[in-house]
């Protein structure tokens, strides 16, 4: 809808606010979803978008967050009656600038690896609400309150392949400023502006106050226009009912400062009423429209962060290769995924930025393969990785599968080189490295390999992407067969960066064939960072490469306080090795989350110390160590699922052979998702982690009846329940529970979490505990049962 687009870029817009929170303010019971009354009280439905509508919102948006053929048969008669009650409301203003959007919610189920929900299955969910919308008359898709970078992705790929429509997304941020599975602002930045949506920004968690901070990096980092949706602050309960804490009039004094920082589409979430919206608009309305500018940011991303490609010099890992390396050659001919994966995980601790990955052999189906390793790296490592394949259908089907932005390794200005990459990162976003040659070869002097790069980047103007998009490699060809070849690449660098380019090497090109190759790499190196070189694919085992890194950055003032050199002098004495033969530790396997080593060390531990010596001495403490990074942010939430994974692999080994009621699984906790939510995404990770220490979970699943939850008490005689509910409209059906659970069982302890709690609304609806995050509900049931005879 070009209209749309257009108006996009040219003013402000004002969505809609809260729906399910009002619509349970006119009597939707407690643990019935709102979506209901698209076919039972589809008048109300109407009422709300039209009053809406009359507080001066230009979008409405349909009521269907929470439908998907998961969760109902019948999921198309939902989509169309929503549907149809945004158009009859729309008919009531129809001179109005007014848009149906079509809402598109959580799918409520994790994708692998850390959940059970293929990325494939995912986009088809979304895709098929998606193409019974638009046969039945969108405006635009809105992609909202996704916590998870890659659920993300696959929303964005299912509307961009079965519609032709505006795309707006917005993430739900928790107040570190991060996505629920770890990503920033600048990652998913990244991210969705390499997938070509049209509006990007935040909603729901919290109010207007803690979003600005938040805010303000989005305005630095976007080229999009910003939508900002927060909730009217946090829940708390007045006389028994749910309120919010920030008043209408105080939520448009925020949203005027958030105004103010560049965001032009703004609207409200859970909490939110049309007077909330209206006085919105009339203290932001009379705002000069600030039209979203280009940023001249070069990012890459992971499912976590984003490295820009600036000032800094950037290190790329390049043992993932077999070209010249025997083992990985052969870890790639027997598919021994975990040595790859050791390899990865080395290199991220020499500090490297980003890992190339390139598993090119004639003997292996290189499709499958890279597929396979790039979704094993991303589970033990949170680096962007580059991508690194000459065959287009590699590239493809990795690009699509890549939890993140990726760097593609690479383009050429060859015709049939830039027709084939291009339009793949048009459709799943990249940053890309341009080769200096075409179909005369490599060009001998400096000028003319500038001239391709010229080439390169007005051919990719066709498809929309930027000069800022493509980093340069003017191709180093080794010295001994022509001395002079240093020398113009050295004058490549420096043009390019003239020019305004950033620019790549593969640095120890430069030595094929000499003897000592390091001693030319690391000079050619410092020689090539003086001449602006942005990127090096290097060694990272080799320390002379990192002596000339680090000394630079010291030197040239991009090391505050030298405190990186510091650090890395002081253990020059280590010595740089690849991946030793020697087995690696269950300490440590548990730590990298890698599973296959985790129960290679546990048997042979097995052979020569007691059972519960291991879980004591070496389970439990990796366990602890990776608990304290990710409360300390230095890991997130897949790593943390990862470790656990390896735990309970090694503890399943461990258990048989040991006496049956030697270790924690005596000690139970019950978990459920209450009644009328399916959302069961952060009780599924609750339940990886206690079963990681070694308690029973008995798990109820989603959507569960009190009731239900009274019964598993009394045939298990378990006290500990654990209740997570991630939409607002269920947080009454979890008072209910706990309400029921009391009475019934006085000595029952009761821990809640979820997105839409917090630590005093927790105790108002008279639980004992709140996890604000997985590892608290750990510490939590580690206490009750440290003060509880079993």
């Amino acid at each position: 809808m070009k209209e749309l687009k257009t108006l996009l870029t040219k003013q402000k817009l004002y969505f809609d606010g809260g729906f399910g929170t009002l619509l349970q303010s006119l009597g939707l019971p407690a643990g019935v979803a709102p979506e209901e009354w698209n076919l039972t009280q589809p008048h109300k439905i109407i009422d709300l978008h039209r009053a809406y509508l009359e507080a001066g919102s230009n979008f409405i948006t349909t009521n269907t967050f929470g439908v998907n053929k998961l969760k109902y048969d019948n999921y198309e008669d939902y989509i169309i009656s929503a549907i149809q009650c945004a158009k009859v409301a729309k008919e009531a203003k129809p001179d109005s600038q007014s848009f149906i959007a079509f809402d598109i919610g959580p799918s409520g189920r994790m994708l692998k690896p850390y959940g059970d929900l293929d990325f494939e299955e995912a986009v088809e969910l979304f895709a098929a609400n998606i193409r019974v919308a638009v046969k039945h008359g969108i405006d635009c898709i809105l992609i909202e309150t996704m916590n998870d970078a890659y659920e993300t992705k696959a929303a964005v790929l299912a509307a961009k392949e079965n519609a032709k429509l505006p795309i707006i997304v917005t993430n739900a941020y928790d107040q570190k400023g991060k996505l629920m599975t770890g990503a920033n602002p600048k990652a998913m930045i990244a991210l969705l502006e390499g997938l070509g949506v049209d509006a990007i920004g935040l909603n729901c968690s919290f109010g207007p106050d803690l979003m600005l901070p938040i805010v303000k990096e989005f305005a630095e980092y976007s080229s999009l226009p910003i939508v900002v949706s927060p909730n009217a602050g946090l829940p708390i309960i007045e006389n028994g009912e749910t309120k919010y804490d920030i008043s209408a009039d105080e939520f448009a004094a925020y949203m005027k400062q958030i105004a103010n920082l560049g965001a032009t589409i703004l609207g409200g979430c859970c909490g939110t009423t049309p007077a909330y919206i209206r006085k919105m608009i009339e203290q932001t309305q009379d705002i000069k429209f600030m039209k979203p500018s280009p940023k001249n940011h070069t990012l890459v991303s992971s499912y976590t962060h984003a490295v820009e490609i600036d000032n800094q010099p950037i290190l790329i890992g390049e043992r993932i290769n077999p070209t010249g390396k025997p083992k990985m050659r052969e870890a790639l001919k027997t598919n021994n995924l975990d040595y790859i994966l050791q390899v990865g995980v080395k290199q991220a601790e020499k500090g490297v930025h980003i890992l190339d990955v390139n598993v090119g052999l004639p003997e292996i189906d290189e499709v499958e393969m890279m597929q396979e390793v790039i979704k094993k790296l991303q589970i033990v490592i949170d680096l962007p990785l580059q991508i690194d394949s000459s065959n287009p259908k590699v590239l493809e089907k990795s690009m699509r599968i890549y939890n993140g932005k990726p760097l593609i390794n690479s383009v050429n200005g060859n015709l049939e080189s830039m027709e084939a990459i291009f339009p793949l990162v048009k459709k799943y976003g990249g940053t890309v490295i341009a080769l200096t040659m075409d179909e005369a070869g490599i060009p001998e002097t400096a000028i003319e390999r500038v001239q391709i790069a010229d080439k390169i980047t007005k051919f990719a103007q066709k498809y929309d992407i930027d000069k800022k998009d493509i980093i340069v490699d003017p191709l180093c060809l080794t010295i001994s067969s022509d001395t002079k070849s240093a020398l113009t690449t050295l004058e490549a660098v420096k043009i390019l960066r003239q020019q305004g380019y950033k620019t790549i090497l593969g640095v120890s090109n430069i030595s094929f064939g000499l003897p000592a190759r390091e001693k030319i790499n690391t000079s050619f190196y410092n020689s090539a960072l003086e001449n602006g070189l942005n990127c090096a694919i290097m060694n990272p085992f080799s320390i002379p490469m990192l002596d000339v890194y680090y000394a630079f950055r010291a030197l040239h003032n991009l090391d505050t306080g030298c405190k990186d050199y510091i650090a890395f002098a002081s253990q020059i004495d280590i010595p740089a090795t690849t991946v030793s033969d020697e087995a690696i530790s269950l300490f440590d396997a548990i730590i990298k989350g890698l599973t296959d080593s985790a129960i290679s060390a546990t048997k042979e531990l097995l052979s020569i110390e007691q059972p519960l010596n291991i879980i004591n001495n070496h389970v439990v403490p990796a366990l602890n160590q990776v608990g304290q990074k990710f409360e300390e942010n230095t890991i997130y939430l897949p790593q943390l699922l990862m470790s656990a994974d390896a735990a309970t692999a090694s503890f399943e080994i461990i258990k048989n052979k040991i006496p049956l009621g030697s270790v924690e699984e005596n000690k139970a906790v019950i978990l459920a998702t209450v009644k009328g939510d399916i959302h069961d995404i952060g009780k599924n990770i609750v339940k990886v982690l206690l079963e990681s220490y070694g308690y029973k979970v008995h798990d109820l699943g989603k959507d569960v009846a009190p009731e239900k939850i009274v019964e598993c008490i009394k045939s298990t005689d378990c006290r500990l329940v654990g209740l997570s509910a991630l939409m607002t409209t269920t947080i009454p059906a979890m008072e209910e529970t706990i309400k029921i659970l009391r009475e019934k069982f006085p000595d029952i302890n009761i821990m809640v979490g979820g997105a839409v709690l917090n630590k005093n609304y927790a105790k108002m609806i008279n639980a004992d505990a709140y996890g604000p995050d997985a590892m608290a509900a750990v510490r939590f049931t580690k206490t009750y049962y440290s003060n509880t005879s079993v």
